[in-house]
């Protein structure tokens, strides 16, 4: 679908309306918490996963919780092909939007990266094309109406490149850079875009991981998320809140030193 083809989706609800928000990668264990916030508010929600059975789930549960309308699609957001009618139809499902929150990625396998650039490549595509692509078609939409949040799950894991999950690192490093860029060019335009770097959290993906047990409460992280939305708050966003100092010491480790660490 060409840009000009989004003029003809519907307009951002009024002011007051509940929110209409599209949720891609909506089984992911922050993307879940979230949603059952906005739920309990009257949301409408888009849901965007692969796992059929696990999207019926969820959207069951949020309907539960009191969303106002939800609707679904099980799509594989690697295959960036689909990303402009996925989009079209989601939001004219929606009768508008007023959030895109992308909580797509993976962590891949880091051993199995260093020996094989397909799988490299694999972990780079999901966590970092595969989003570009949808951020430029979202971008592009809510430029067009001058309205609208893009929030989008980074990670601090892309403020420096750790020997331990450089591909993943790499990846959200991209992410997060590309941001940036693209909050410079829309920010003027009326358009929020929000870069949410969270530190590790209690998820299913992360649950084989040493020490899970330490890591941050989803449901906290999900709070702060909502509340930075909600705020319209551009910028990076660190949750919670104590990563953001430490990752200013990490990037700032010389690199003398930094070699030395088991990180």
């Amino acid at each position: 679908m060409s840009s000009s083809a989004t003029t003809a989706l519907a307009p951002t609800p009024a002011i007051g309306a509940p929110k209409k928000i599209l949720v891609l990668g909506a089984t992911s264990g922050i993307a879940e918490s979230t949603c059952r916030i906005w739920a309990a508010q009257g949301a409408s929600l888009f849901l965007v996963a692969r796992n059929p059975d696990k999207l019926a789930a969820v959207a069951a549960d949020f309907r539960t919780r009191g969303a106002s309308f939800v609707d679904t699609a099980v799509a594989d957001l690697d295959a960036t092909e689909t990303h402009p009618s996925l989009l079209a139809h989601a939001i004219n499902s929606l009768g508008g939007m007023d959030v895109a929150y992308l909580t797509h990625g993976i962590l891949g396998d880091q051993s199995a990266a260093e020996q094989d650039f397909n799988t490299a490549a694999q972990i780079l595509h999901t966590n970092f094309m595969a989003p570009v692509s949808l951020l430029t078609w979202l971008a592009n939409y809510c430029v067009q109406r001058r309205a609208g949040v893009l929030a989008v799950i980074s990670s601090v894991a892309g403020d420096r490149g750790r020997k331990s999950n450089y591909l993943y690192g790499s990846s959200k490093a991209g992410l997060t850079a590309f941001l940036a860029g693209l909050r410079n060019r829309v920010d003027r335009e009326g358009v929020t875009v929000l870069t949410i770097k969270p530190g590790p959290v209690k998820t299913a993906m992360t649950a084989a991981l040493p020490g899970s047990a330490s890591f941050a409460d989803v449901d906290a992280v999900a709070q702060t998320i909502v509340q930075a939305i909600d705020k319209k708050t551009p910028g990076d966003l660190y949750v919670p809140i104590k990563w953001a100092p430490i990752m200013f010491v990490i990037r700032h480790i010389p690199d003398r030193i930094f070699k030395k660490l088991n990180l």
